[in-house]
């Protein structure tokens, strides 16, 4: 391994738009990351994710392929 080619490994401090903060390790270079969706409020983690039906796309599916 070469010597001095990795980047620093610092302690970052994250903050949801929802409001939750944890702390993590990252080469990103600054002190706080900002993100937008955490497993607090992203809707797969809550359970309140929902299938989305454009055009009526699933039902037609379910009757072309027999699924009810």
């Amino acid at each position: 391994m070469q010597a001095d080619i990795h980047p620093d490994y610092n302690d970052v401090k994250v903050t949801c738009s929802c409001g939750h903060q944890f702390n993590t390790r990252s080469t990103i270079g600054k002190d706080e990351l900002l993100i937008e969706v955490c497993s607090k409020c992203h809707p797969f983690y809550t359970g309140k994710q929902k299938l989305v039906d454009t055009a009526g796309r699933v039902d037609k599916f379910r009757q072309k392929y027999g699924m009810k």
